[in-house]
């Protein structure tokens, strides 16, 4: 298993709409597609007007054929165009269980 962590910093005063669109656009097309939703939050300390959200992999060949299918969708395209004006910088990181980890399977 791999996890994906994806950083969006939005511009300042924009997380209650962002976070509005997701739910009511971009939630229920890409939990389809993606899967396993770890968790999906908002920055609370630390830096500011941050959405951080979890995603799980079988493996990386796993995770390139669904975010694949993800991009061609056209719900999740017409979602994105009015999300994109929203986020100042991403940030994405592939998270590999340490070898003490146990995997849910």
């Amino acid at each position: 298993m791999i996890v994906e962590e994806r950083i969006y910093t939005l511009h300042v005063g924009k997380v209650p709409e962002y976070l509005k669109l997701y739910e009511a656009e971009g939630l229920a097309v890409q939990t389809r597609i993606l899967g396993n939703l770890l968790g999906y939050y908002q920055v609370e300390f630390g830096p500011q007007n941050q959405i951080v959200h979890m995603w799980s992999y079988a493996d990386f060949a796993d995770r390139q054929t669904r975010r694949k299918e993800l991009v061609r969708d056209p719900e999740w395209t017409s979602y994105v165009k009015k999300i994109r004006p929203l986020v100042r910088h991403q940030e994405n990181k592939l998270l590999l269980p340490a070898p003490f980890m146990q995997t849910r399977d």
